[in-house]
């Protein structure tokens, strides 16, 4: 019986917690009481997002393009068109797939999880409580600037992300059969579609909110102390990264 009861419950929380998770994100739809206060907490959020993020998003994009294009010039190194063939895969894998996908599953580990654990240490040591009385809408001071700061700032990391990453594409090429940079262009720009690079911004802008809001609702809803803390931080990351693969799905079931 116990085998039949424990699925259940898996089942059950999970679309209670989907439930939840739906009620929650609506709430940021309502209008704003102290626009000045919301300006300020955004543009914070903006920088750390944005700004902060920059180095790290460099560097994973640096080597993501490197091996994307050591992997491609295995692939090709018998094609007498691999000139011009190098280009055009790097930058098209790296638009559509592996900038957004790698760049947000490394945020999901930095941004998510720093979300998670601010929101949820306020929750535990009854901070949100104390904003509640002060007449302060929790959802509007905490969540919702996190929330249009993702917005503006990951489609602005993706594009840093894709241009780093033809970058590390092209170095890689060249140190492996030879390819300067004249060559890895002129084949990127031979089968460039602007179209491509849309739908990786759409990506990123997707998984950002994604991982903004599931770690906002993870740390809204922590408890149990230090140790509930930590449960949530993991939580979101877990389920950030979940939730990228299965958006990516979707997004290129659609887009493509």
């Amino acid at each position: 019986m116990k085998f039949f009861i424990y699925p259940y419950k898996i089942f059950v929380n999970f679309f209670e917690s989907f439930g939840r998770y739906v009620l929650f994100i609506s709430a940021i739809f309502k209008d704003i009481d102290s626009k000045n206060l919301f300006i300020n907490n955004s543009i914070h959020h903006m920088m750390y997002i944005g700004n902060k993020s920059i180095p790290i998003v460099i560097l994973s994009s640096l080597f993501t393009g490197m091996v994307t294009s050591v992997q491609v010039v295995y692939q090709m190194e018998t094609t007498f068109e691999a000139d011009t063939l190098v280009g055009s895969l790097v930058g098209r894998t790296l638009f559509l797939e592996l900038a957004p996908v790698i760049t947000c599953l490394v945020l999901a580990g930095r941004v998510g999880a720093t979300i998670a654990a601010e929101i949820g240490s306020m929750r535990v040591s009854e901070q949100i409580d104390a904003l509640e009385t002060l007449s302060i809408d929790p959802i509007e001071y905490l969540v919702t600037p996190r929330i249009l700061a993702a917005f503006v700032m990951f489609p602005i990391i993706i594009i840093i992300a894709d241009i780093f990453g033809l970058i590390g594409g092209m170095i890689a090429s060249n140190n492996a059969i030879g390819i300067d940079s004249y060559q890895f262009m002129k084949g990127f720009k031979m089968w460039f579609h602007p179209w491509d690079a849309w739908i990786g911004i759409i990506k990123g802008l997707s998984f950002g909110l994604a991982i903004t809001s599931i770690a906002c609702f993870f740390g809204f809803y922590t408890k149990g102390g230090s140790r509930g803390v930590g449960k949530s931080t993991t939580a979101t990351v877990v389920v950030s990264c979940i939730s990228i693969m299965i958006i990516d799905y979707i997004l290129a079931s659609l887009l493509l």
